[in-house]
């Protein structure tokens, strides 16, 4: 079943993304792997920008423990993608991004997924809950 393809109007936040050398395959596009690491940059750099959360410094930290991606359309280097980030879900624990990658001046997604964190204390791995804050700053990204 196809899914329902995504388009750049229901992100309010896009993160550009460079591909690189390296991302190629021996088939000549970008790997599926690398995909994953452009979902993993974008929602960090969200809530790295946007909900100031120190990836270094915070006693939480969030783990991927669930993730998927629709490849809709072949990815290559050299060009800039742009990721687009969007809060499905907000748990007590949990946060599950909606995440779409839009070649340069296209409009549809080459690419869509998801992945869950769960945010944990540094130390000792345990499951914790989202600090209201952070919760709060959430709110703006959520999908209605």
């Amino acid at each position: 079943m196809k899914p329902e393809v995504r388009t750049r109007t229901q992100y309010c936040f896009l993160f550009p993304i460079q591909t690189r050398w390296a991302d190629n395959d021996i088939y000549g596009h970008v790997n599926n792997v690398t995909y994953y690491s452009y979902f993993d940059t974008a929602a960090n750099a969200l809530l790295i920008q946007k909900i100031g959360f120190d990836i270094h410094q915070s006693p939480i930290i969030g783990l991927v423990v669930n993730s998927a991606c629709d490849f809709l359309q072949e990815l290559t280097y050299p060009e800039v993608i742009e990721v687009g980030v969007a809060i499905s879900k907000i748990g007590n624990s949990s946060l599950t991004y909606d995440l779409a990658i839009f070649k340069q001046g296209q409009n549809q997604a080459s690419a869509q997924g998801h992945f869950v964190h769960v945010f944990v204390e540094r130390e000792t791995k345990k499951s914790t809950p989202i600090p209201h804050e952070m919760r709060d700053a959430l709110q703006d990204y959520l999908i209605k």
